[in-house]
């Protein structure tokens, strides 16, 4: 009988050691004999909770070994698909580094009561990319998902980074290129945008304003960089009809979208709606970077406020993106929420002759 309860005793201590419940065998048949787990050495050094914490690490020990020998392997044999493989991890770091950003802004916006108005200029900024950016990613995650899923992944990453990646995703060298790219597919709808507004001056009564906006289309299209007082002289234009965001015709609509690399294949009312909530965006976004000050954004920052704003700010110094971006923010800082279609023109009447250097359609 003694042998029997230390071979029981002994069993239980290692059904403890997988992690195993041993509830129902102490509360069931065999509860006589549980006492001697105290008096056995091994039962009384070792709780279940120790035991899962040093199994949990011997397994992500184990699983961090596996993994950078694989790394190695990847590197030495298929460089290619290794760089694939550390964009791809370095990828989702960010993403879920930036995701914890933004849950703290969630909270610091509930907490204190605040609207997206009312953030900083940089918070707002990472809040509105972010929102941009998951929504393309969430079918990549998805996908990602279920076991060796990533491989495939990887194949849509080699093919197709531009059209179903988000920039976590690309490298250093695709976000150059791709933001080059997307700018000149922006710039080829500078010349119908403009052509539209001619178009449409034709429907203006005002004869003061009809003038003046067929001068601001012919001085741009001329190459020449209008005045934010020509462009402020025409407002009321694009405060209701015929320019209003509301008012807009479906045509022009079309025309603006892309500035704003959105499709232009909706139908007209979806694309009023996208168009004002993208613009109102915007205009709060000049709002809070006034308050900051163009003057306190790094390199980055400035050159990424540029190109939002629809200047390709590459191939030039600081100091004309930050000259060009005062420029816009003196215009913005004009405009009341009803005349946000202006500021989305305005990316054609202030970026198509932009700086020195930065004509290049």
């Amino acid at each position: 009988m003694a042998l029997f309860s230390s071979s029981l005793c002994s069993h239980l201590s290692l059904t403890r050691l997988c992690g195993l419940r041993t509830n129902a065998i102490t509360n069931g048949l065999y509860s006589p004999y549980v006492s001697c787990q105290s008096r056995l050495p091994l039962c009384r050094h070792y709780s279940s909770s120790k035991v899962r914490r040093g199994i949990g690490r011997y397994v992500v020990s184990k699983f961090q070994s596996v993994n950078a020998k694989y790394e190695v392997f990847l590197k030495r044999r298929f460089p290619r698909f290794y760089q694939l493989y550390h964009t791809f991890r370095e990828g989702f770091k960010l993403l879920f580094q930036d995701a914890k950003e933004v849950q703290r802004i969630r909270v610091k916006m509930f907490s204190e009561r605040l609207e997206v108005k009312d953030l900083p200029y940089r918070e707002m900024e990472k809040f509105r990319q972010f929102r941009r950016d998951v929504m393309k990613a969430l079918p990549l995650v998805v996908i990602s998902i279920p076991p060796f899923a990533n491989y495939l992944v990887f194949v849509l990453m080699y093919f197709f980074p531009r059209q179903l990646l988000v920039p976590y995703f690309w490298t250093a060298k695709q976000r150059v290129e791709f933001r080059e790219l997307y700018h000149a597919n922006r710039v080829l709808h500078y010349r119908t945008v403009l052509k539209g507004l001619e178009n449409t001056s034709q429907q203006v009564k005002d004869g003061k304003l009809q003038r003046g906006l067929k001068d601001l289309c012919a001085k741009v299209q001329s190459g020449a960089n209008p005045q934010v007082s020509e462009i402020l002289a025409v407002r009321n234009l694009f405060s209701g009809p015929p320019l209003g965001i509301h008012r807009m015709s479906v045509d022009q609509m079309r025309n603006v979208s892309p500035l704003l690399f959105l499709t232009p294949r909706l139908p007209g009312f979806l694309m009023g709606r996208r168009l004002n909530s993208h613009a109102t965006e915007l205009l709060l976004l000049d709002r809070a970077l006034s308050r900051l000050g163009p003057n306190q954004l790094n390199e980055s920052e400035l050159r990424h406020a540029c190109y939002v704003r629809g200047l390709h700010s590459n191939s030039l110094s600081v100091n004309q993106c930050r000259e060009w971006l005062s420029q816009w923010l003196q215009m913005s800082a004009s405009l009341k929420d009803s005349e946000v279609s202006l500021l989305l023109h305005c990316i054609v009447f202030l970026s198509s002759n932009g700086p020195s250097g930065a004509r290049r359609h």
